[in-house]
């Protein structure tokens, strides 16, 4: 391409730039989930067309500076939920939060375990295991969906409405006498499909932290396999590191 085709693109980069600056401005002294002025009042405000404010409001909202929500608009990002993980841990995973969280329970059933889901839990095949997905909120938004299972045998009489407040793994040592000791976790990124997208009230491709734990009670049994998604975009581990003569 040629200086002389570039010059046309020149006018359109120099006002998505200056929409980007009035948006970081925004961003830097407005707090946390405060909500943009709509497109077309931007638009209107900076003297430029709405696709050029449509494209800088894109733009950050890709790098997780804002936050697109259906039907409500657009918003700076929330604060966001920070867990910190260290070997001591005794949360076992569960992210602490300012807020107040609940839990939507939207599966609940017993179901024999595949030979492959048996391996994990340490079972034979077709023993029953019980299959529960909740989405967790924080002050009633969505932040996370958590997917557990686990035999069925160990939590005789549990119901729907057990998983809906409060600690799971107080609620089994309190009830039904399992203290569960350790956990392995793996953590990754991911991105939402269609069906977390909609119980997350996110768009799809939004990114996500992915979290599978599988825990062990004091006696060595597994009594627990976890696959959780949270929102990317509300949601942080921070870690403390030590160093010796020794590190790399």
């Amino acid at each position: 391409m040629t200086a002389a085709e570039e010059v046309p693109d020149r006018p359109q980069t120099a006002k998505r730039d200056r929409v980007r600056r009035h948006l970081l401005s925004v961003i830097e002294n407005a707090g946390p989930g405060t909500g943009l002025a709509s497109e077309r009042d931007l638009a209107v405000e900076l003297g430029v067309s709405r696709p050029t404010v449509r494209a800088a409001i894109e733009e950050l909202t890709r790098s997780g500076l804002l936050v697109r929500q259906r039907g409500r608009g657009t918003f700076t990002s929330p604060h966001k939920v920070t867990q910190e993980l260290t070997a001591t841990n005794t949360t076992l995973g569960v992210p602490p939060a300012e807020g107040h969280w609940t839990s939507q329970v939207v599966e609940f059933a017993t179901t024999p375990a595949s030979p492959a889901r048996a391996a994990r839990l340490e079972l034979e095949p077709g023993t029953p295991i019980l299959r529960i997905t909740r989405v967790r909120h924080v002050d009633d938004e969505p932040i996370a969906i958590e997917s557990l299972q686990l035999p069925a045998g160990l939590v005789p009489g549990l119901a729907p409405e057990d998983m809906e407040t409060g600690s799971f793994y107080r609620l089994l040592r309190e009830r039904f006498g399992i203290t569960v000791s350790d956990a392995i976790q793996t953590l990754e990124p991911a991105v939402t499909n269609p069906a977390q997208a909609e119980l997350l009230d996110v768009a799809v491709y939004a990114p996500i932290l992915q979290i599978e734990r599988l825990t062990r009670d004091i006696h060595g049994r597994v009594v627990e396999l976890t696959s959780s998604v949270y929102r990317g975009d509300r949601y942080r581990i921070t870690s403390h590191l030590h160093f010796d003569a020794d590190s790399g």
